[in-house]
């Protein structure tokens, strides 16, 4: 399977017919190309063929001198010369695959998460291979197998719970890295966003336009998104001097915008006089909007909203979302350069990257406009 030539999530690649006549004419350029060697690149750049394979890997191009590096990529440039991974992987006994499994591939979270994954392993010569689950324990468990079984040299996984006996049955087998999920029971690479940063940076923007009363409809506490995001939740208010009772906390069954705006309509029907609302994720904000409307409440008039990820249909919102941005690509990005460390060198310590996030604010927040008589 030639994956190189299928687009990427999000490059707007077009695949074209050819025709019969201009087919034939292409299939010798193609063969020629493919069949360009490492020992064509070194003899045209003048180098032995170990100095070539130094230049070409970026593992070891600081062994060479950077003006024959220079020339040797632009002579492998020049040949059309690519590294054969599945060669390569028969000389060091590996698939040059990684598996991934996502819980929701339409939850737009991900795609960009996905992207920098897929960028990041490509510069290594190796596939992504993409498992979806729907958040179903059972699919999950087969499709574990499935990439068991097609040997991937490395696992990533974006569908770890707080409790997630799965991972018991794989640290011991081939590299293991979590992304946007960390777990505290096992010793396992992970990577995610600063949710002690993020939190903080939604409440004190609420803060600051004078919002005491902020409810939190909170992810589920499944997940260690939720459960983090909420803990957070609780330690910024008391930094904040405010007061945070049951009453503002409500957690979704998941990460839907239905579970959101189930969760939503459960907060407003406790009464709690919130004037904003801090949500878990944007899709749950997104519910929140649908909570909120039905009740004949404005946003931001009534009650401004937060979200937390920064998709990027945040502005497509009415009003748009003011919304945590977290770094998805480049979480994506390290959790390649991770699973690779992890394959590489096996043994190597597992590491725990936080990712900072920035607030975008858009037009769900307003200032408190309090009323004479409070």
């Amino acid at each position: 399977m030639n994956v190189e030539a299928k687009p990427s999530l999000g490059d707007g690649g077009e695949t074209q017919a050819t025709p019969d006549s201009a087919r034939s004419q292409a299939t010798p350029t193609r063969a020629r190309r493919n069949a360009v060697t490492l020992r064509d690149v070194a003899k045209l750049a003048e180098v032995d063929t170990s100095t070539a394979s130094r230049a070409l890997r970026k593992s070891t191009r600081n062994l060479v001198r950077a003006d024959t590096v220079e020339r040797v990529l632009a002579v492998a440039a020049e040949l059309g010369y690519r590294v054969n991974p599945v060669a390569k992987g028969l000389r060091e006994q590996r698939t040059m695959t990684v598996g991934m499994i996502l819980p929701d591939l339409s939850n737009p979270l991900f795609p960009p998460i996905v992207r920098g994954i897929e960028d990041g392993l490509r510069e290594a010569g190796y596939a992504l291979i993409l498992a979806n689950t729907d958040r179903n324990p059972a699919r999950e468990q087969d499709l574990l197998g499935v990439l068991l079984a097609r040997q991937v040299d490395g696992l990533i996984l974006a569908t770890a719970e707080l409790d997630y006996p799965l991972l018991d049955e794989i640290v011991d087998l081939l590299p293991v890295v979590l992304v946007n999920r960390t777990t505290e029971e096992f010793v396992v690479s992970s990577v995610a966003a600063d949710d002690h940063q993020g939190i903080g940076q939604a409440l004190r923007h609420l803060v600051d336009l004078g919002h005491t009363r902020i409810a939190h409809v909170a992810g589920s506490l499944n997940f260690s998104t939720g459960s983090r995001r909420y803990q957070e939740y609780l330690g910024w208010m008391q930094r904040f001097g405010l007061k945070v009772d049951s009453s503002l906390v409500v957690f979704s069954k998941g990460l839907t915008q239905a579970q959101g705006e189930e969760a939503c309509q459960e907060l407003l029907s406790r009464d709690t006089k919130a004037t904003a609302i801090l949500a878990g994720s944007d899709l749950i904000a997104l519910g929140c909007y649908d909570a909120l409307r039905s009740k004949g409440l404005r946003i931001p008039e009534d009650v401004s909203v937060v979200g937390y990820n920064g998709i990027r249909f945040c502005n497509a919102f009415s009003p748009p979302l003011t919304s945590v941005h977290i770094p998805k690509y480049d979480i994506g990005l390290r959790a390649a350069a991770l699973i690779l460390e992890g394959i590489n060198k096996p043994g190597s310590p597992a590491g725990a990257v936080l990712l900072p996030t920035t607030l975008q604010v858009r037009s769900s927040t307003k200032a408190l406009i309090r009323k004479r008589s409070e």
